[in-house]
Order: C-alpha cells, then sequence, then structure tokens
C-alpha cells in the first residue's frame, strides 16, 4: 500500500490549503500513481534531473529519499548527477 502524501497539508495547509490540496491529491495522488504508464522509479528519476537541471536544490534531498524508496540507488542518483553535469553545469 502506498503512504498518501501529506507534506503539502503539513507545511502549507493553513497557508495556502488550495496548494496543499492540488500538491497532495492531484501531484502525488494521482500522477505519480500512474505507475502502468511511467513506473514510481522512473518518475523520480526524472524529478531529480528537473530539480537538478532548474536548480531547485531545496527540493533534492526530498526526492532523493522519496528516490531511495522507490529503489533508486546511490551509484544511479551518482550517475544521474555525473550525466547532468555535462547538461546543466
Amino acid at each position: 500500500m502506498v503512504k498518501k502524501q501529506t507534506a503539502g497539508r503539513d507545511n502549507l495547509g493553513e497557508f495556502a490549503p488550495k496548494f496543499a490540496q492540488l500538491n497532495d491529491d492531484v501531484l502525488f495522488g494521482e500522477v505519480w500513481s500512474r505507475e502502468e504508464q511511467l513506473s514510481a522509479h522512473d518518475r523520480s528519476i526524472i524529478t531529480l534531473a528537473a530539480l537538478i537541471s532548474g536548480g531547485n536544490f531545496e527540493q533534492v534531498k526530498a526526492h532523493m529519499m522519496l528516490g531511495k524508496a522507490h529503489g533508486i540507488t546511490k551509484d544511479e542518483i551518482a550517475e544521474i548527477i555525473t550525466h547532468l553535469a555535462f547538461y546543466v553545469g
């Protein structure tokens, strides 16, 4: 069973309740759950690449932890960073 995402509500629920609801229910509840189209492992790789490419480093640690939960290995993360260095760095 997949753990329900509550980060939006936990962090922004009082300040921006609609954003928190969309983050938790739509992004993580609907988009991330479409594993027949793209596995959580692959979504995590794509998300890490997008965050690193966009310079959104404040989110990288959390998505590395999520990626590990989705089966991404330390070696894969190192390879993602190495590969991206030649395209975005």
